[in-house]
């Protein structure tokens, strides 16, 4: 498969931001494995899609939008719950089920928003989020607020539909809509390289006249780059934008998935070659940033702040009977 060059360019971060940056990424894969040892004890039930592997694709961007900015995903959207700064907490105890959750613990692990953080939810719906998302961008457009939509979905969204009547009303009327498409390789359980005719899913656009790049989504300094230049393109009213993030989920697609489509020994090369966090650390070490003494006492922190959120989950009520009939229309 021939494929653009990635792009590799350096965005030079400065001592904060990467900081900052690890200390997210850090926060979404502990909270990832916490949320996956509850569901094991059986403490979060229904669905469960976790994000661990692909977190420099969230963190990344959402270093690249403003405040007024809105973002909208799939059903595995716990990374992006965080990166968008909600509470562990609320997260945490919507995953529970309870009434201090972000739904109420009504929505689960799929379905939770915050109007305050701009996040309108993790939808279940195989390419649900990407119709919505262009909504967003044209209420975005109408009311002339200049805020773009960050819409996400995966490689087997991609080839639903929707996402193609999508792609053209946002063109059709020049939509600020950035959509992205978090490539893990293999949608569901079956690898991209046997779904997808066009596998440069960066490309699916181009009939509709809407530009896109592939770029590394293990390196937060590519994910970084490549969003700030779609941002201002967007935001620049030179319409909408395709970012194929080529990332890797390191677990199954749920907690019920035993991913026995893939090797352990890719997983492994991955882990051991290409994890977005261990390389930003590494990075901030020879740099001389921080120390791994201050590397230590950080992740023993984000470890307390996860460990907490799931003693205030478990701590927290079930939703009341009544609560069912609220938030309706009818």
């Amino acid at each position: 498969m021939t494929k653009k060059p990635l792009n590799k360019k350096s965005s030079n971060l400065t001592k904060k931001q990467m900081m900052e940056a690890y200390e997210k990424m850090l926060l979404i894969r502990r909270f990832e494995e916490k949320a996956g040892q509850s569901y094991g004890l059986g403490k979060i039930g229904g669905f469960c899609h976790l994000y661990i592997g692909q977190e420099a694709v969230v963190v990344g961007l959402q270093m690249c939008i403003e405040k007024k900015d809105q973002v909208i995903t799939t059903y595995r959207d716990h990374g992006h719950m965080l990166a968008c700064g909600m509470n562990p907490n609320g997260v945490m105890s919507e995953l529970y089920g309870r009434i201090d959750g972000y739904s109420k613990g009504k929505g689960g692990s799929m379905h939770m928003f915050s109007k305050d953080s701009n996040f309108f939810g993790g939808h279940g719906i195989v390419g649900a989020s990407v119709p919505l998302g262009t909504g967003l961008a044209f209420s975005n457009k109408y009311k002339n607020n200049n805020a773009v939509t960050l819409t996400y979905f995966g490689d087997g969204a991609a080839n639903q539909g929707q996402v193609y009547e999508s792609f053209n009303m946002a063109k059709l009327w020049n939509l600020p809509c950035i959509y992205i498409i978090e490539n893990n390789r293999y949608a569901m359980g079956t690898s991209v390289q046997r779904s997808s005719a066009q596998k440069d899913l960066s490309q699916r656009g181009v009939s509709f006249g809407i530009d896109g790049e592939q770029v590394d989504g293990m390196n937060i300094e590519s994910v970084i780059e490549a969003g700030k230049r779609a941002v201002q393109k967007t935001r620049s009213n030179e319409g909408p934008y395709i970012l194929e993030m080529l990332t890797y989920r390191y677990r199954g697609h749920s907690m019920s998935d035993p991913a026995q489509y893939r090797s352990r020994d890719e997983v492994k090369e991955v882990r051991d070659f290409s994890d977005p966090i261990e390389n930003l650390k590494n990075k901030i070490i020879s740099k001389k940033f921080s120390t791994e003494e201050e590397i230590k006492k950080i992740n023993t922190e984000i470890k307390n702040i996860v460990d907490l959120s799931a003693e205030f989950a478990a701590e927290s009520p079930f939703p009341p009977a009544d609560e069912l009939f609220k938030d309706i229309y009818i």
